[in-house]
């Protein structure tokens, strides 16, 4: 009896339940990775204020090892889902296993220029003296991890595509349920200060990645890690590259802002506003995941369904998506506008910095209803393979919009511009995500045709 993938049969909001729940709860869980490390370093006695913008400075680098995993894992899953879709199932186990490939060598180079330009990279984006310290030693343990998270992160995606997303959220459970576990043990019991938050997370990210490889070689997988696969083709490494780019951009991009914001908080803030976006920054996150389990969960369907030439499907997962996107963030927005001082005030209780970082949440995130349409809308091009399309929208956020905000605003309005920069960026990005993606959804079958 012939198989028959549920991707194209099964009713779409059934098919985005399975896979964006699970999405949803395995990227709220591995955002905990971070975020937990802020709130144990915030709340140490030794560490304080100071750790927390110590783990700042170094988040655009760790953004940057985000997107290298996003940009071989999202792109190599696509185009899995794709020729899955179209039948071809030897070009699909290609994909898988030149993405494998692509992470590893990718993952020990970033290594190993992490460990020489360490310093040089920290004051570049922004550390101060008093930070430096504080930052070194937690990105040079994080370094070292490199391999472990890229791999965590990108080949995750395979086990959603290849038809097992609870297996994609247990993974991310596994690791950040036991960094949870050994970031008070190694801070607090151990006192291994900034370097025990950074083992803890290595450690746990080592376990998971370990998780997703063994998934591909035992039985459990329907496509398997086979080392023919592994060997690189300049054709395939060149499609799952140019579909992975949106993503990766968009990261790489959101690193090189983090790091202008960085450097523009301490000239117009000091190191409390670093700090202070350091706890922002893990709210917007909490906020975001669950867009981007979306995201994750519904790009196989999309991408399945229109290599199956399913438009109505297409449109149909598309539309609902958009839709649970934008509910969640309007229930985040309401949270943040009810309770600002009390969330800041989990991570640390310096007034001043309680006081900054309510009113930072605040302003940053005025116009959050509309980001889950804009980041939903603008994966939708990338899921039926225009990668140029979603990677301009993807980009109109974090780039064309948000980071000349963050280099014109304050030198008129100081903190306040800087700090308003952020829903300027969003609300214009909603606007022409929404125009691009509404001409997309009317002549989806056109332009087809036309491919």
């Amino acid at each position: 009896m012939e198989y028959v993938n549920p991707l194209g049969e099964e009713k779409i909001s059934k098919l985005l339940v399975k896979y964006s729940v699970p999405a949803i709860v395995g990227m709220m869980v591995n955002s905990l990775y971070n975020i937990v490390d802020r709130i144990f370093i915030g709340n140490s006695s030794d560490l304080g204020k100071f750790g927390l913008a110590g783990i700042t400075i170094g988040f655009p680098i760790m953004i940057i090892m985000l997107s290298i995993g996003i940009l071989f894992g999202v792109g190599g899953a696509t185009l899995f889902s794709l020729k899955l879709g179209e039948g071809r199932i030897e070009e699909a186990d290609h994909a898988l296993g030149n993405a494998f490939s692509l992470m590893v060598i990718a993952a020990i180079i970033f290594m190993i220029a992490g460990q020489i330009f360490l310093k040089p990279l920290l004051v570049l984006f922004g550390a101060s003296e008093i930070v430096l310290p504080y930052s070194v030693e937690y990105m040079r343990v994080i370094f070292f991890g490199s391999v472990f998270q890229i791999l965590g992160i990108g080949m995750n995606n395979f086990i959603r595509a290849d038809g097992n997303p609870k297996i994609a959220m247990l993974t991310m459970f596994l690791g950040a349920g036991l960094n949870t576990v050994l970031d008070p043990l190694f801070i607090f019991v151990f006192k291994m200060g900034m370097a025990g938050a950074a083992y803890a997370t290595i450690l746990s990210q080592f376990i998971s990645a370990s998780w997703v490889v063994m998934y591909f070689i035992k039985s459990k997988s329907k496509h398997k890690l086979q080392f023919k696969y592994m060997k690189l083709k300049p054709d395939i490494v060149a499609k799952i590259t140019s579909l992975g780019i949106p993503g990766f951009a968009l990261q790489l991009a959101n690193s090189f802002l983090n790091a202008i914001l960085n450097k523009n908080l301490f000239v117009y803030g000091g190191d409390i506003a670093v700090s202070g976006m350091g706890i922002i920054n893990s709210l917007q996150t909490i906020f975001l995941m669950p867009i981007v389990g979306i995201k994750q969960g519904v790009q196989p369907i999309i991408s399945f369904n229109y290599g199956a030439r399913k438009f109505s499907r297409v449109k149909e997962a598309a539309k609902l998506s958009v839709l649970i996107a934008t509910i969640i963030v309007v229930i985040g927005y309401i949270i943040t506008r009810l309770f600002p001082e009390q969330i800041v005030s989990i991570f640390n209780r310096d007034s001043e910095l309680v006081k900054f970082g309510s009113y930072g949440l605040m302003a940053w995130l005025l116009f959050l209803p509309v980001v889950g349409f804009q980041i939903i809308a603008s994966n939708y091009f990338q899921a039926i393979g225009k990668s140029r399309a979603a990677m301009f929208l993807t980009l109109t956020r974090q780039v064309i919009f948000l980071i000349p905000a963050l280099i014109i605003f304050p030198k008129f309005w100081g903190i306040n511009g800087l700090l308003h920069a952020a829903p300027f960026a969003d609300f214009f990005s909603a606007l022409i995500t929404g125009i691009w993606f509404y001409s997309g959804i009317k002549n989806l079958e056109k332009d087809s045709i036309v491919e």
